[in-house]
């Protein structure tokens, strides 16, 4: 089993290294996204390319790399899904192709929850647009959305999914720590706005 878990994780992270915010806006001519903004690989910073079909396919393929992971190792044994799913989340944080530099992981986040609790990825989604919708800070609803749902994992009886994405959410934090000291000051770019 332990070979197992070391192969999902593998696999899993390599999906999830697939920098595809930059492969995307490459592809479109826009350059290196990384140049732009906060220098980030995701889909809140290709946004701020102001093409929003672009952000959109970031955010959704980003998200999909997590769900297949999760997918495709569950396939083999429902169990190794949740080893798979933490690789993709790291992959993407931390791709080796970029020198350990990637994104902020809130949409393979979302993926993975997608794939092992969709009920609760209806409600990540749920808080994640209450509060984009209220305050337009797309770091503030990715960290409420994360503080939510371990919570909710918890409260439908599934704990070892619960423990994985307290863990998962917790590096979000961490990954955020820049905007959450820009939310503090008043000084965190809204959505839509350019850097």
């Amino acid at each position: 089993m332990a070979y197992g878990i070391i192969l999902a994780l593998v696999f899993g992270y390599l999906l999830g290294s697939i920098p595809f915010g930059l492969l995307i806006t490459r592809a479109a001519g826009l350059g290196d996204v990384r140049n732009i903004g906060s220098g980030n690989i995701g889909a809140t910073n290709v946004l701020r390319t102001g093409n929003k079909g672009l952000a959109a396919a970031t955010l959704l393929l980003d998200a999909l790399k997590g769900t297949a992971a999760v997918l495709i190792a569950g396939y083999f044994a429902p169990e190794l899904g949740l080893w798979a799913g933490l690789g993709a989340f790291f992959g993407h944080l931390f791709p080796v192709w970029l020198g350990f530099k990637g994104g902020k992981g809130v949409a393979t986040y979302l993926g993975v929850l997608i794939a092992l609790a969709w009920q609760v990825a209806l409600i990540f989604a749920l808080v994640w647009l209450a509060m984009a919708f209220l305050f337009r800070y797309s770091s503030l609803a990715a960290l409420t959305a994360a503080i939510v749902v371990p919570i909710a994992l918890y409260v439908l009886s599934t704990p070892e999914i619960a423990g994985l994405f307290a863990l998962m959410s917790l590096i979000v934090i961490v990954k955020h720590r820049a905007n959450i000291t820009r939310l503090l000051a008043g000084t965190e770019n809204k959505i839509g706005a350019k850097e």
